[in-house]
């Protein structure tokens, strides 16, 4: 499973394509100049219980560690997995 990541340096995702079709995706935007919000997550039905949703997660905190960022997670479900996995995410978390 590949994750894809675009980014224009106001807004950008990361995502996984299938048939040139985007079957799951995480979108963010630049909030400041060293913290990105992630507003939404969305993982197709044919991809439930892989954990997609976590390696989308795992990409976004990889690279704002990797960008020295700080991410503020509205979206729901990555409040969720912060909350859940608070001692993996605590140094990137806004």
């Amino acid at each position: 499973m590949n994750i894809q990541q675009e980014d224009d340096t106001k807004k950008g995702a990361f995502y996984i394509e299938q048939d040139a079709k985007r079957i799951a995706e995480m979108t963010y935007v630049y909030a400041e100049e060293k913290k990105i919000i992630i507003e939404h997550t969305e993982v197709d039905a044919s991809l439930k219980g892989q954990g997609v949703g976590y390696k989308l997660v795992d990409e976004a905190v990889a690279f704002a560690r990797k960008k020295s960022l700080k991410i503020l997670p509205l979206c729901s479900y990555v409040a969720a997995v912060f909350k859940k996995k608070a001692d993996d995410y605590n140094d990137v978390k806004a």
